[in-house]
């Protein structure tokens, strides 16, 4: 008798052990579960933005021919983008060879065969559309303006031009209104904008640039913030190279800019173990690109050297996916 009533007190503490088992590995799974679908929630928040890439991320290969410029499209929907940004200055030895219209030609077919948009092109190497000189400066304004019908041939909303030709303020603002207004004049014609990027001199110095911008006055005349180029003066008075002056604060330029933005460049140059920004803080930025109720195109432009281009560009399109649920959770 004592055997079996131990025997069914071993029984009974068994089937009750082997309850608490099963219920509470049943809690653990369904707690695991609903992590699992937590995570894959905030993982499919939508960007309120689209991504384009742009082409100056791939100026290494492209220029040291490892990588044909007729490529681009290709590869921007292979790294997952869906908008093209294009660099005039890349297509120079195509244009020598095959002529401005089959280069067009060309790329309208690469793009439609890839189902890519595109967006715009960065234009460099026209003249000088601040030049003190009228005479230059109507030069420069010709020099655009098959870029402003490329821009149209292809279906791009955008021109990107340069404001150099004067460092002084005053000569400055005259040279750039002049020169900006007519070109935008000749591109209204052609239902195309006419965008200054903070690249340098003066037009990295944002109130300035935002006082000429408005005084031109004219709907498809406004701006494209990048993140990175705030160098109003370098060293020797060149375009490019060691910077000795930079405007104060990039967050509150970009801010400004945004008033006016039909374009958003999101320029990286390296990146910290966590995957942000070594020296842009991304969050904050697409904070003030959302806020400003821009929904459009964000063209990543990878500028470092540690990472490969193809490394550094797939870096910034995750930053700028993850700044979107950092904005989320504050």
């Amino acid at each position: 008798m004592k055997v079996q009533f131990k025997r069914r007190i071993f029984a009974n503490l068994f089937i009750l052990f082997l309850t608490i088992s099963i219920t509470s590995c049943k809690e653990n799974s369904e707690k695991e579960e609903v992590t699992e679908v937590a995570v894959e929630e905030v993982a499919q928040v939508d960007p309120f933005f689209k991504l384009s890439l742009a082409e100056w991320s791939l100026h290494k290969a492209i220029m040291d021919k490892s990588m044909s410029p007729f490529a681009f499209a290709e590869k921007a929907k292979e790294y997952g983008f869906s908008g093209l940004e294009y660099v005039s200055q890349l297509y120079t030895p195509q244009i020598e060879k095959m002529g401005m219209q089959a280069v067009m030609d060309t790329l309208l077919a690469k793009s439609k065969e890839h189902g890519m948009t595109n967006v715009l092109i960065m234009v460099d190497g026209e003249g000088d559309l601040a030049d003190p000189s009228v005479k230059v400066r109507d030069e420069a304004v010709e020099k655009h303006k098959k870029w402003v019908d490329a821009a149209q041939f292809l279906g791009c909303h955008a021109i990107r031009v340069n404001t150099f030709g004067s460092n002084e303020p005053k000569e400055w603002n005259k040279g750039v209104v002049d020169g900006l207004t007519k070109l935008s004049k000749y591109a209204a014609t052609k239902n195309i904008n006419v965008l200054v990027e903070n690249h340098g001199w003066l037009s990295s110095d944002i109130p300035k640039l935002m006082a000429a911008i408005n005084e031109v006055n004219m709907p498809n005349c406004g701006t494209l913030p990048d993140f990175g180029n705030f160098c109003i003066k370098r060293k020797e008075g060149e375009r490019w190279g060691e910077c000795e002056e930079e405007y104060a604060d990039i967050y509150d330029g970009v801010k400004q800019m945004m008033t006016k933005a039909k374009a958003v460049s999101a320029k990286s140059y390296d990146f910290d173990d966590d995957g942000y920004e070594t020296k842009l803080d991304y969050p904050r930025l697409m904070g003030i690109v959302k806020d400003a109720g821009y929904t459009g195109f964000v063209g990543v432009e990878y500028e470092g050297d540690r990472l490969s281009e193809e490394e550094g560009i797939m870096a910034t399109k995750e930053l700028l996916l993850k700044s979107v649920q950092d904005i989320e959770k504050n």
